[in-house]
């Protein structure tokens, strides 16, 4: 999508709010905003429309799905491919994201051509996915899986520019302001 917007203050404090809690109603927003509801809500649709808002999911709890069917194994993954040409490195990105035990796929440099962050049921699964992804592709040179044993942070927030301004609180519809330090 195209980024026809260069969002502002209100905007930024919007996008900061919902990728904290997408659950809030528009009159929850504009109250913890300051702004009128109809201009929250014309606000949040500009966003969703320019592409700024790619899309609003439930995040699962890894902790409560380990209770019901197990933890899962998660790694993270090097792949190096043999050929580094632009169309091969686009074949196995396009192969890579249409698993869904691929939960992460970033093209880097240098070192490896590709980092994974997957998350399967079991070492089976993990067996499955790397030679379905790895071992039937002969363009694939290297791979080095680093599996996790704990995981210390998980967000999804991305960081936003509201340096010097008041941030709003997420639990209230008070300001709070993030620039000052707890003693």
């Amino acid at each position: 999508m195209k980024f026809s917007i260069s969002p502002d203050a209100i905007d930024l404090q919007l996008m900061d709010l919902l990728q904290r809690d997408a659950t809030l109603n528009n009159q929850q927003l504009a109250q913890r905003i300051g702004v009128s509801p109809a201009t929250c809500l014309r606000r949040v649709a500009r966003l969703r429309e320019s592409g700024l808002i790619e899309r609003q999911v439930a995040l699962l709890s890894h902790d409560a799905l380990a209770q019901v069917q197990g933890h899962g194994l998660a790694a993270i993954v090097e792949v190096s491919l043999d050929r580094q040409g632009a169309e091969h490195l686009a074949a196995f990105e396009a192969r890579a994201v249409e698993e869904d035990a691929v939960q992460q796929c970033w093209r880097v440099s240098p070192g490896p051509d590709f980092i994974l962050v997957v998350q399967v049921r079991d070492m089976p699964g993990y067996l499955a996915l790397a030679q379905r992804l790895f071992t039937q592709n002969a363009n694939v040179r290297n791979v080095k899986a680093f599996f996790a044993t704990h995981r210390a942070k998980f967000d999804t927030k991305m960081p936003l520019a509201l340096s010097g301004q008041a941030q709003p609180a997420i639990n209230s519809g008070k300001t709070a302001d993030r620039s000052s330090s707890a003693s």
